[in-house]
């Protein structure tokens, strides 16, 4: 209890912080290099924890002498939030910044103090899931960067992520990729997951209505970060991850031989009604086809494997990013009664309003802009004037 007390103690002098820290490591390495390390996880995040360039790192010292506040050199950035202690015995008490940045020495004990910090939260996860569910809202976001900027230790990051899914009743982050794979159903082989402005608006996501529908888990993400982090992934235990938004959704063996019949019986019978909406729709959309991700919504606008989704082209389009073109696949849930409705259309002026309805429609479920609203709002209100009339 002494020995903990004094702990606490030193990280409230070092830190500044009055408040407890998650957890802390002390270790000695010695060998080929000695040093000595005191690590902390603070319970809270500070206010500039997203200020990239704001000052960090830890308190240097050599051979007991200190030499700088703030050596940034030691972590690497997106564990910015780590507090803590270095005493190294090999540096010379005349090392400055600048030769901090090129010295193989900090090389060798940066990465053994990432592998230290990641083990520490590993175990923190185990230990105590509450603890851990504290660390993850508040520094949560900033470990994803991880992913990214760190592949060497992208295995150790990943059993750390804290995801919200289907699963879970609440918007709270808290399943891990190890839950979702004991969890997955027979013959899947996916990791499901879908991205939104929110993990509520993720929750109400067409993209996932047949996933949902049986039973099959999906990770929902929220945050701006997400979509690009989620670039970098590309497996866990064996499991590739999959963006319900994108390409075929590779039901494989979760998809039976009936679901196999009746969707090609969908596309021959529906024929017809896919090329009268691709006409319309016209260069809008790369093809019309009939969907596999639908239940209750009418259509969906399915993007490329590799296009940007809505969520990173609203970010490059406000940092004056020039954004690719790309056209996206509508899936038409043939079976709604909206789309059934729009099939018996013989008036081509009718059809095509609706059509664009049902694109814009997607558009915007999927988080996309308009590119004319008030022309969305005239074919709207035209479509209810007749709609008002005929139930009159």
């Amino acid at each position: 209890m002494f020995i903990r007390d004094r702990y606490r103690q030193f990280y409230h002098h070092i830190a500044h912080d009055l408040t407890d820290p998650l957890t802390w490591s002390h270790n000695r390495v010695e060998g080929k290099r000695e040093y000595t390390s005191l690590l902390y996880v603070p319970g809270r995040a500070p206010f500039d924890l997203f200020q990239r360039d704001a000052a960090r790192g830890l308190k240097l010292y050599v051979k007991r002498v200190f030499i700088m506040d703030d050596a940034e050199q030691f972590l690497p950035l997106y564990l910015r939030f780590v507090k803590g202690v270095i005493d190294s015995n090999d540096l010379p008490l005349n090392v400055s910044r600048e030769l901090l940045q090129h010295d193989p020495e900090v090389e060798a004990i940066r990465s053994g103090l990432t592998r230290r910090v990641l083990d520490m939260l590993a175990k923190l996860a185990n230990d105590d899931p509450e603890k851990y569910r504290t660390f993850w809202k508040e520094f949560g976001t900033v470990l994803k960067e991880g992913i990214a900027e760190d592949p060497g230790n992208r295995e150790r990051i990943l059993p750390l992520l804290r995801f919200a899914s289907t699963h879970e009743s609440d918007d709270e982050p808290k399943v891990s990729l190890r839950e979702y794979v004991e969890r997955m159903k027979p013959g899947q082989e996916r990791i499901y997951y879908v991205v939104a402005e929110s993990v509520a608006a993720a929750r109400a996501s067409p993209y996932i209505e047949q996933l949902r529908e049986r039973g099959i888990e999906v990770l929902l993400l929220g945050e701006r970060i997400d979509e690009w982090v989620m670039g970098y992934l590309e497996s866990f235990e064996g499991k590739r991850f999959k963006d319900a938004a994108r390409g075929d959704l590779e039901l494989g063996g979760l998809e039976s031989e009936a679901d196999r019949k009746r969707r090609d019986e969908e596309l021959k019978e529906s024929k017809a009604l896919l090329k009268r909406v691709k006409d319309a729709l016209g260069d809008r959309v790369m093809e019309v086809r009939v969907g596999t991700r639908l239940k209750d919504s009418p259509a969906c606008l399915v993007l490329g494997e590799h296009d940007l989704g809505a969520n990173m082209r609203r970010i490059l389009s406000a940092a004056g990013q020039k954004l690719p073109q790309s056209k996206p696949a509508l899936e038409l849930n043939v079976s709604h009664p909206l789309v059934k409705y729009m099939d018996g259309l013989k008036d081509a002026t009718e059809f095509e309003d609706l059509a664009l309805l049902v694109y814009e429609q997607a558009a915007l479920a999927e988080g996309g802009q308009l590119a004319n609203p008030a022309d969305y709002v005239r074919r709207l209100n035209r479509l209810l004037v007749k709609l008002a009339g005929a139930g009159a």
